[in-house]
C-alpha cells in the first residue's frame, strides 16, 4: 500500500486528502445532529454527543427526609429513605456523595461516612440511604442537603422526534415545505427546458439578445425584486379578490428566481448535443416539438437532474421568500420558518432543535444522494461545446 502511495503524484495525493477532509467536515456536524436528536434531554445538557455511547456523569442536589421522620434504634436515632424516590436519582447509578457542592464526591456510595457530631450517613448506589446519629436530631424538619454524583448509562429515545412531529407543528410544516418545493422545482424545469431548446436550436430574431438577458439576470440579487414583486402580487390579488400570499404565488416567485440559471445550464447542455441527430430528425419530417419531446428531453436527463438538485435544495432551505410570499401563519409555515421560530421559543431545548434540524435535512439528503450521479455529468457536459 505504501508503494502505491509512492506512485501517486503530490497533486493527486493532495486532492484525495482534500476530499477526505471535506467529507469529514461535512459528516461530523450531521452525525452530531443525528446522535443528539436520539439522546435523552438530561444527557444532552451534561455531555457532548461524542460521549453518547459512553454514558455521562452529573451532579445533583437532594434533601434527606426531615428529622420528624427519625426513629429510635437502640441508643441511636435513624432516618431512612431513598433519594431516587423523588426522581432526582433518575435512571443512573449513584457513584459518590458529599455535603458540599464543591466536593460532591467526598464519600463513596455504599460505605458509611462519618460526617461529624456523632452522625454517619450511608448512601447506596440504588439511592437508599441511612442517616444515623447517636443522639436525638435537632428540630430541622427540612432535612439535610447532600450532593450526589450519578453515572447514567447511554440512553437513546425516539421521543424527541415524536414531540417534534406531533407537538411542535413541524409535521404540518414538513407537508407545507413539500407543497412549496415540489411544484417550485418542476415548473421552472419545464419552462426552462422549452426555452433552452429554443435558444439552442431555433433561429428567430432577438435570440442573441435573449441569451444575453438570461445571463444578466443570473447576477441580479433576488432581494432587489422582492418588494416590487410582492406589490404586484398584492395588486393582482385585489383585482381578482383573492389573497396574494398563496401557494401559487410562491410557486411563481421561485420559478421566476430560478429560471435564469435553469435556462443557462440547460441551454449549454442542449447546445452541446450532436447536431447530426437534430438534422436527421428534421429531414425525417419531425417538428420542433417532436424533436424536443422524443430526442432532447431523454438525452438531457443528466442536466435536468443536476438543476433539480440545485432548485430543490434552494427552495427547501429558503426562508426569506417563504416569509415574504407565504406569510407566517401556522397553516402555511414552512420548515425553515418553523425551525426559526423554535430557536426563539425553545432555544435551550437542544433535543427539540436537533430533531427538528434532522427532519429538515433528511429530504434534501435523499434527493442529493438519489440524483448526485447525474450532477457532475449535467454541469460539465455543456462546458466545452457551445451552440
Amino acid at each position: 500500500m505504501l508503494g502505491n502511495l509512492g506512485r501517486i503524484g503530490p497533486a493527486r495525493l493532495f486532492v484525495h486528502f482534500a476530499v477526505v477532509l471535506i467529507v469529514v467536515i461535512w459528516l461530523l456536524p450531521t452525525l452530531g445532529i443525528f446522535i443528539t436528536a436520539l439522546r435523552d434531554k438530561d444527557q444532552i445538557v451534561v455531555s457532548g454527543w461524542w460521549t453518547a455511547f459512553a454514558g455521562s456523569t452529573r451532579t445533583t442536589a437532594v434533601r434527606l427526609a426531615g428529622t420528624d421522620k427519625a426513629t429510635q434504634d437502640g441508643p441511636n436515632y435513624v432516618i431512612t429513605g431513598n433519594v431516587s424516590g423523588d426522581g432526582n436519582g433518575g435512571n443512573g447509578k449513584i457513584q459518590s456523595f458529599g455535603l458540599r457542592v464543591q466536593d460532591p464526591a467526598a464519600f463513596k456510595a455504599g460505605a458509611p461516612a462519618d460526617i461529624g457530631n456523632g452522625e454517619t450517613l450511608t448512601v447506596n448506589a440504588d439511592g437508599r440511604y441511612r442517616y444515623q446519629k447517636n443522639a436525638a436530631f435537632d428540630a430541622d424538619t427540612r432535612g439535610k442537603r447532600i450532593y450526589l454524583t450519578i453515572a447514567t448509562p447511554p440512553q437513546f429515545t425516539l421521543q424527541n422526534y415524536r414531540t417534534v412531529l406531533t407537538g411542535e407543528g413541524i409535521g404540518q410544516s414538513f407537508i407545507n415545505s413539500l407543497t412549496v418545493t415540489i411544484p417550485a422545482t418542476i415548473i421552472p424545469i419545464l419552462i426552462a427546458a422549452f426555452a433552452a431548446y429554443a435558444l439552442a436550436w431555433m433561429e428567430f430574431p432577438g435570440r442573441a439578445l435573449l441569451i444575453a438577458l438570461v445571463v444578466g439576470l443570473i447576477v441580479v440579487p433576488l432581494q432587489m425584486s422582492l418588494i416590487p414583486l410582492l406589490r404586484i402580487y398584492n395588486e393582482i390579488g385585489q383585482i381578482f379578490g383573492v389573497p396574494s400570499k398563496t401557494y401559487p404565488g410562491i410557486w411563481m416567485a421561485h420559478t421566476a428566481f430560478g429560471l435564469p440559471l435553469a435556462i443557462y445550464l440547460l441551454r449549454n447542455y442542449i447546445a452541446g448535443l450532436p447536431k447530426e441527430i437534430i438534422e436527421s430528425a428534421r429531414v425525417d419530417g419531425a417538428s420542433d416539438f417532436d424533436i424536443f419531446v422524443k430526442i432532447i428531453l431523454p438525452l438531457s436527463f443528466p442536466a435536468l437532474a443536476s438543476f433539480a438538485i440545485f432548485q430543490f435544495l434552494w427552495v427547501w432551505n429558503d426562508l426569506l421568500i417563504a416569509m415574504v410570499f407565504l406569510g407566517t401563519d401556522k397553516d402555511h409555515l414552512v420548515l425553515t420558518a418553523a425551525l426559526n421560530a423554535l430557536l426563539g421559543s425553545r432555544g435551550g431545548n437542544w433535543e427539540i432543535l436537533t430533531a427538528s434540524a434532522f427532519v429538515t435535512i433528511i429530504i434534501p439528503l435523499l434527493v442529493f444522494f438519489g440524483l448526485q450521479r447525474y450532477l457532475v455529468r449535467g454541469l460539465l457536459a455543456g462546458s466545452v461545446k457551445g451552440g
